[in-house]
């Protein structure tokens, strides 16, 4: 659903400008790949299968919440920080964004799926992701 909002502004030359704009409501926009699925915590299987190949390329998993956490190194913060830029593009595309943390070179990210309050396939998929694009940036 959108509603017709009217926007004055002066422009730079001084001169009163009116725009008309579709300003659309996001609650009520579901995204095709999301529409009519929720996504359910990991099954004790899909953990044992989908958890296995992360676990062994340096995730882990928190122990004070059902979360996965890897701390990333990169040379300098240019390249932690277009690391950072890749990986918020595509967690924009899922709808789905990491807790993170970055100081100077170093990125640490922590997964987790607040919607069923633990890890669910879209942690997974992001954190497939996340170590693919490392390969290019990382030391």
């Amino acid at each position: 659903m959108s509603t017709l909002t009217r926007m004055r502004f002066i422009n730079s030359g001084g001169i009163l400008r009116e725009k008309i704009f579709h300003i659309f409501d996001r609650r009520q926009i579901s995204t095709p790949a999301v529409k009519g699925k929720t996504m359910g915590k990991l099954t004790q299987e899909e953990r044992e299968k989908d958890l296995k190949p992360l676990l062994s390329n340096g995730w882990s998993i928190e122990s004070n919440r059902d979360a996965i956490y890897k701390e990333f190194l990169f040379k300098n913060f240019n390249q932690a920080f277009g690391f950072m830029t890749r990986v918020a593009l595509q967690a924009e595309k899922m709808d789905h964004h990491p807790e993170w943390f970055n100081v100077y070179n170093k990125v640490n990210i922590t997964l987790s799926s607040h919607d069923v309050n633990g890890l669910s396939k879209r942690d997974i998929k992001l954190a497939t992701f996340i170590d693919k694009t490392t390969t290019t940036d990382a030391n």
